[in-house]
């Protein structure tokens, strides 16, 4: 499984470059990738020099919500739509996983629904579970069989929701570090973000977001 999203160390740079870098105007239906722009792939293990992916999938869903939540400004929560529907075979996994993250943080929620920012999918996959987008603001997690016996199911799927919420891969941290992700082993079954990852989370949605809400809002004035 691999899992891959690298984010620049200022909160804030980071979020206006997510506004900036991807266009995007909803994630809930892949486009295929032109020849210019091929599909990049974060993972749940270590398998090739993927780093930018997992931070191209965070931009992307960024930007959706961004743009959506210009139109309800007023709006008191951050929310991240996903939609399900195509991996039915991992519906407690990710109904686990969305639990996990909306207990975990506060400054942005994740709920099921139309109109998603992102999605999730399932099926046999040679490069296990991955984060992906076409580059076109289009993205989805793809959940593998294999792996997902291999490996906890639920720390894969909440391991991969993180790269949604702008986490990179730290394969070489510990299992109790969640974007640790494959590389404690299978025995490793902790599926919940610790007190770092959790606080990096609620400062990219305050900080971040914010940028990119300012972006969305100044080019909905444009309009």
């Amino acid at each position: 499984m691999r899992m891959s999203m690298s984010l620049s160390a200022r909160t804030t740079r980071t979020a206006a470059a997510v506004g900036l870098s991807v266009a995007v105007l909803g994630l809930g239906t892949a486009v295929p990738a032109t020849a210019a722009t091929a599909p990049v792939h974060a993972g749940y293990v270590a398998k090739s020099a993927e780093s930018d992916a997992g931070r191209a999938f965070f931009e992307a869903v960024l930007k959706s919500v961004a743009e959506k939540r210009a139109e309800n400004p007023s709006a008191a929560a951050v929310t991240v739509v996903y939609d399900a529907s195509d991996a039915p075979t991992f519906s407690a996994q990710i109904a686990r996983s969305t639990e996990i993250w909306n207990g975990s943080v506060s400054n942005v929620q994740l709920q099921e629904g139309s109109n998603a920012d992102f999605t999730y999918r399932e099926g046999n996959d040679s490069r296990g579970s991955y984060a992906s987008t076409d580059g076109h603001g289009n993205g989805y997690i793809f959940l593998d069989y294999q792996q997902n016996q291999e490996y906890d199911s639920t720390r894969v799927t909440a391991h991969e929701t993180g790269h949604v919420l702008g986490l990179p891969d730290h394969y070489e941290g510990p299992c109790s570090e969640l974007m640790s992700g494959g590389g404690p082993g299978t025995s490793c079954t902790n599926s919940v973000p610790d007190a770092n990852e959790r606080a990096k989370v609620e400062q990219l949605w305050a900080n971040g977001f914010a940028a990119a809400m300012d972006k969305a809002l100044h080019k909905a004035a444009r309009r």
